[in-house]
C-alpha cells in the first residue's frame, strides 16, 4: 500500500496518485486531485486476416480464421493497458502469459484480471505463477443462452475491439511485420485518445 502509480483516466488524460486499497478483483487509487479510482484490467483477443503480404501468420482452428491474433488487455475504461501480435495458430492460453509479463513492471498493482473461456485451465496458472502473484476470473456465456449476450466485464473489451476495427487499416492485417502490425493498432489508439481529449478540453 502507499506505492505511488499513475494510469489513464477519461479521454485518455493521465492520472497520478497513491494505491490505499486493494482487494481480490481492483485496485483503489487515491488520486493527486483527492478522487478515488477502482482498476482492474480484462484480457481478450481477436484474430484477424492477414494479406499476400507475407509475415508471421496461423491458422486459428476455433475462429476458421488464417492470421494473426491481436491480444489486448484493457482497464475498467476501456483503454488499452497492453498490447500482443502473434501467430492465429498460439492457443490464446500460450499467449497471455507474455502480454502479463509485458506490463507487470509498469503496473505492478494489476493483480486480478477477467478473461474469456480461451484463457480457462491449469496450463496458464501454472505459467502464471513464474511471472508473479495473478488471479484469472473466467467470464463463460451461460449454457442456457441462445443468440448474442451481454457478458458481464468483457464486453468494455469487446467495446476497444470495437472502436480499433473503425479504422479501416485494421479490418485486416496488411503489414508484413509483427511490430509494424502492434505500431498501427497503438496508433489507432493515440487517435482515440487524443479525439476525446480535443472533445472534453482537457488540458
Amino acid at each position: 500500500m502507499g506505492s505511488g502509480v499513475e494510469f489513464e483516466g477519461p479521454g485518455g488524460a493521465l492520472v497520478r496518485g497513491v494505491v490505499i486499497r486493494r482487494n481480490k478483483k481492483t485496485v483503489t487509487v487515491h488520486a493527486d486531485d483527492n478522487r478515488q479510482w477502482n482498476v482492474s484490467p480484462t484480457l481478450l483477443k481477436l484474430s484477424v486476416k492477414t494479406t499476400e503480404s507475407g509475415g508471421i501468420r496461423g491458422y486459428d482452428a476455433g475462429k476458421k480464421t488464417k492470421g494473426r491474433k491481436r491480444h489486448i488487455i484493457v482497464d475498467t475504461l476501456g483503454l488499452m493497458v497492453g498490447l500482443m501480435v502473434h501467430s492465429a495458430d498460439i492457443q490464446d492460453r500460450d499467449g497471455a502469459p507474455d502480454l502479463l509479463k509485458s506490463i507487470r513492471y509498469r503496473w505492478p498493482w494489476l493483480l486480478y484480471v477477467f478473461a474469456d473461456g480461451g484463457y480457462a485451465g491449469d496450463k496458464l496458472k501454472r505459467r502464471l505463477t513464474k511471472i508473479g502473484r495473478w488471479t484469472i476470473e473466467i467470464i463463460k456465456r451461460s449454457g442456457k443462452a441462445k443468440g448474442f449476450e451481454v457478458l458481464p466485464r468483457r464486453w468494455v473489451v469487446e467495446r476497444t475491439f470495437a472502436w480499433l476495427g473503425r479504422c479501416r487499416r485494421l479490418a485486416k492485417d496488411v503489414e508484413k511485420s509483427i511490430a509494424s502490425s502492434e505500431a498501427w493498432i497503438m496508433i489507432a489508439h493515440i487517435r482515440l485518445i487524443t479525439r476525446r481529449l480535443a472533445r472534453y478540453g482537457y488540458r
